[in-house]
């Protein structure tokens, strides 16, 4: 059980960053938008100059930043809950994505597979109770 600190307390998360290289905007939208179904937001005006893009849906936001000497998040990743878990898992196969079931999480399904980028991502939703 998590300890509450003196004088403040831990929220939940506003958002994950994922580093994207300048131009992959299109990229982003086509794989955060067009198949997770996410909602892009937009950026703040003194941010745009920035690049990059953000997206929400379901309490979740993902805010994708450029980065100069870009290498994709191999091993790092969100981990994302899903309802629905496997009909994600066909719509991202459906789109051209590799789909990792992983059963190492007890109480969780889950799965890894890559944005277009090639960041990784980990998407899991509770085991069903016996």
């Amino acid at each position: 059980m998590a300890q509450e600190a003196p004088g403040y307390a831990l929220g939940g998360l506003h958002h994950v960053q994922l580093a994207i290289p300048a131009g992959a905007e299109d990229r982003c939208r086509e794989f955060w938008a067009d198949v997770l179904g996410m909602t892009e937001v937009e950026k703040p005006p003194a941010l745009r100059a920035r690049g990059g893009c953000w997206f929400r849906a379901g309490g979740l936001e993902v805010h994708l930043g450029v980065e100069a000497d870009f290498h994709p998040s191999r091993k790092a990743h969100p981990g994302i809950l899903v309802t629905s878990i496997h009909a994600l898992a066909q719509r991202l196969e459906a789109n051209g994505a590799d789909v990792t079931w992983d059963d190492n999480f007890p109480g969780y399904v889950r799965f890894h597979t890559f944005d277009k980028l090639g960041n990784r991502l980990e998407f899991l939703e509770p085991a069903p109770v016996d």
